[in-house]
């Protein structure tokens, strides 16, 4: 019986640690570039539910999203998995 309590409250535990994880609010266009070798792309907002707010570009005609500026090695395929990850990195 005991077994169970202590493994019940690792799953509660675990899961109520991944609520608290911040996570996007609202995604906002900010402007339209040109990296140095002339590609294309954009630049967006994400707003988090810690109240921080980081930067996401959109490459390919918004089908690559990656987190940060054009440096970036952290990309999805899909907005809101970048806004996720950013949300999530320091």
């Amino acid at each position: 019986m005991r077994f169970i309590k202590i493994t019940a409250f690792a799953v509660l535990a675990t899961v109520s640690a991944g609520s608290l994880a911040a996570k996007p609010t609202s995604i906002v266009f900010d402007s339209n570039q040109e990296s140095a070798d002339g590609a294309p792309y954009s630049t967006y907002y994400v707003k988090c539910s810690n109240g921080k707010k980081k930067e996401l570009t959109a490459w390919n005609n918004r089908k690559k999203w990656c987190v940060g500026d054009a440096s970036s090695e952290q990309c999805e395929k899909k907005q809101i998995k970048a806004a996720k990850a950013a949300c999530k990195a320091n």
